[in-house]
């Protein structure tokens, strides 16, 4: 079969983000590995880095509770892990009614712990803790529910994640090396890598072995050929992957889908992959105006310090979901939203609850998101952010009100979402720039047709007194297509 991507940037530019991504907007992953024993944060998918970390919160955390980390370490785990209520089918059916066009796992985090059976190594979930092939499950499940199935990827960060220079620690023991990675440059300076995750500067002077890019691409390669995931979500990690394994594998998975006869995406942070050869994330952060390329946001049901399940984490409210999903639509984005189930495999009843609110919201309003594109702005109202990009909503937390507008549009309609309940009279000012005649009705989705009446500011609406749902409504404009 000719492949129709060569393994070089300038042709992995030109792979276009798939239309069923365009279309659908919206997804759901997990974050569920051994670190949800442990369960408490700050991110709890970072405990077995920071275990190992004298002086961080979960060090002492673990001495207090488990013990020194020389005696109990992160392998021990592992046998507490036991998802004997993980129900795949469960899983699937609550993200199929919370709207998700597409869902999946966190298929292997930092830890180096496939959930799938791996074939290179016995420190998996196949044949440890739970026993099961998690990833084959939910593939199953996630398709039945008629959703695109996806997989995170996060092995990259694999080699630089636990402290092999450590000889009194069991990351540093070659028969553990199954899990923890092969032990490595044992006699590097590490001063100031103690607590923390952000060291790119060691990182760049402790680049991955052979072994490891081969297994790196390895296992990619084989949780492709066995489940075939439509989206694959890169973690930081990448920006020091060779590039031509970069840039090998994603010329190998984009022409999978001459193969599938489907549509594949792939996306990364930062700088990590050259702009347009994938699509771009932003980690708990958006964009603050409207942008000519398409981007994701990858962003957590609790409070940005869980991702994976912990005892003591905050709930953001279903509100704030929704808003902050109308909000990427309507700038060319889309929205990845995580869980953190327990170990025993239930959903906590806060995320679920969440879930749930998303759908009912969705159920009624979902004309105003899926199948839509940005219109020429993307709203308007006095709410701004200050910060953009990754991590700007541990900066600031927006507080929208029934000003803020947000537009996306489909065909002859246009959508205005309004981020809370309007007064009776309003004016929509981004309106003013359509024609006299050009509006053919006004509706208040859910509650039936409003008066209205274009004016200098724009289009003057008397909505109907019923709400039709909670959290923001769309009032949808028809347009005559023809002057």
């Amino acid at each position: 079969m000719p492949k129709q991507y060569e393994a070089t940037w300038a042709s992995l530019k030109t792979h276009p983000t798939a239309e069923w991504m365009r279309r659908g907007k919206f997804g759901i992953y997990t974050h569920w590995g051994i670190y949800c024993v442990p369960a408490t944060g700050p991110n709890v998918t970072w405990y077995p880095y920071n275990m190992y970390r004298e002086g961080s919160p979960q060090y002492h955390y673990h001495c207090k509770t488990y013990g020194h980390p020389s005696q109990f370490g992160y392998k021990d785990f592992i046998p507490m892990f036991t998802a004997e209520r993980f129900d795949a089918d469960e899983w699937a059916e609550l993200f199929q009614r919370a709207g998700a066009k597409f869902a999946g796992p966190v298929a292997e985090h930092h830890d180096g712990f496939p959930m799938w059976d791996a074939s290179d190594t016995d420190w998996c979930a196949a044949k440890m803790g739970p026993k099961r092939d998690v990833v084959g499950e939910l593939e199953r499940a996630i398709r039945a529910q008629d959703m695109y199935f996806m997989v995170a990827m996060h092995h990259a960060e694999n080699w630089w994640f636990f402290p092999h220079w450590k000889p009194e620690y069991d990351t540093a023991d070659p028969r553990y090396a199954g899990l923890y990675g092969e032990p490595h440059n044992l006699d590097f300076n590490f001063t100031g890598a103690e607590v923390g995750h952000d060291h790119a500067e060691w990182r760049a002077q402790d680049k991955p072995s052979r072994a490891f890019l081969e297994r790196w691409k390895h296992r990619l390669q084989e949780v492709v050929e066995r489940y075939q995931p439509e989206y694959i979500w890169f973690d930081f990690g990448l920006r020091f992957v060779h590039d031509q394994y970069k840039q090998d594998f994603l010329a190998y998975y984009y022409n999978k889908e001459a193969e599938w006869g489907r549509q594949v995406v792939a996306s990364y942070k930062w700088h990590d992959i050259p702009p347009g050869a994938a699509l771009l994330d932003f980690e708990l952060g958006k964009t603050a105006e409207l942008t000519h390329y398409e981007w994701i946001t990858d962003t957590t049901v609790d409070d940005g310090q869980g991702w994976g399940y912990i005892k003591e984490t905050e709930y953001k409210t279903v509100e704030e979901m929704v808003h902050y999903l109308v909000d990427n639509v309507s700038k060319n984005g889309f929205m990845l939203l995580n869980v953190g189930p327990k170990p025993d495999g239930t959903i906590p009843d806060e995320s679920k609850a969440i879930l749930e609110g998303m759908g009912a919201w969705l159920r009624i309003n979902g004309e105003a998101i899926y199948d839509t594109v940005p219109w020429n702005t993307y709203g308007e109202g006095p709410t701004r952010m200050r910060h953009v990009g990754a991590f700007s909503d541990t900066k600031e937390k927006l507080q929208f009100t029934a000003a803020d507008i947000r537009f996306t549009t489909r065909g002859n309609v246009l959508y205005a979402i309004m981020l809370g309940w309007p007064p009776k009279q309003f004016h929509i000012e981004s309106t003013h720039a359509l024609y006299p005649g050009e509006t053919r009705s006004v509706e208040l989705i859910g509650a039936g047709a409003c008066r209205w009446e274009l004016t200098e500011r724009g289009l003057k609406i008397t909505r109907p007194d019923q709400r039709p749902c909670e959290h923001a409504y769309v009032f949808k404009i028809t347009r005559n297509t023809s002057m």
